[in-house]
């Protein structure tokens, strides 16, 4: 199987999966498609009902194609599976306790026809701007302001890795970089910042940044005939 149709949270993931991942994994023959969940426009804090019935709309869409996610475990509504284990863990620990709760409710609303190799469930610790961090340089570059490098550096090293910046409203990774720079602009339009530094840095380079993420991407490849 190499289409992936691939729920994201919203138009910042979306252009991240487009113009990143996309392109190079396209060139393994791994394609894929994200979709934004939702009605256009609507801005986060996700009901897993609403998720939930997507992904089970997009699984019976294609039923040779693979079905994974995007979405932030920062900000994820209260009615997730597996959130209330999660909380006050590791945060290596929480996509395990998580992802395969997803996988379990998704199963259960697709019934006898549900294949566990056709479903990838992906938690992105702690947000999408979490990989931005791969590349300190990178992203003082894009925001033309070569001072901030060194401070994203050290919030890497501080928290001991890009995946480990924290899901504390004030500390989270995109809320440390509005401190940082207030005119970080999200979303899909040219001027937007997230993928513009994901193109700069590169998917490998995330990779070995981001070693949860590296994993999915990794189950994803594994998939490829």
């Amino acid at each position: 199987m190499s289409r992936v149709l691939m729920l994201v949270e919203g138009s910042t993931e979306r252009a991240i999966v487009e113009h990143v991942f996309a392109p190079v994994l396209g060139g393994k023959g791994l394609f894929l498609f994200p979709r934004v969940v939702g009605k256009p426009g609507h801005k986060g804090g996700n009901k897993f009902a609403t998720v939930r019935r997507e992904l089970k709309a997009l699984y019976y869409q294609e039923p040779n194609s693979i079905v994974t996610m995007l979405f932030d475990y920062y900000g994820l509504h209260d009615d997730w599976p597996g959130l209330t284990e999660a909380k006050g863990k590791n945060p290596y620990e929480i996509p395990g306790l998580i992802e395969p709760a997803i996988a379990e409710a998704v199963a259960l609303e697709i019934g006898r026809t549900f294949s566990p190799r056709r479903f990838i469930p992906y938690i992105q610790l702690h947000e999408i701007e979490s990989l931005l961090f791969a590349g300190p340089g990178e992203m003082a570059r894009v925001f033309q302001q070569p001072g901030l490098e060194s401070r994203f550096a050290s919030i890497v090293h501080e928290c001991g890795g890009c995946e480990l910046i924290n899901d504390n409203p004030v500390t989270a990774p995109s809320k440390r970089i509005e401190r940082l720079f207030p005119r970080y602009r999200k979303g899909s339009s040219v001027n937007a910042h997230a993928y513009r530094i994901a193109q700069r840095i590169g998917l490998e380079r995330i990779r070995r940044q981001c070693p949860h993420f590296n994993e999915w991407i990794t189950k994803l490849e594994q998939l490829v005939e």
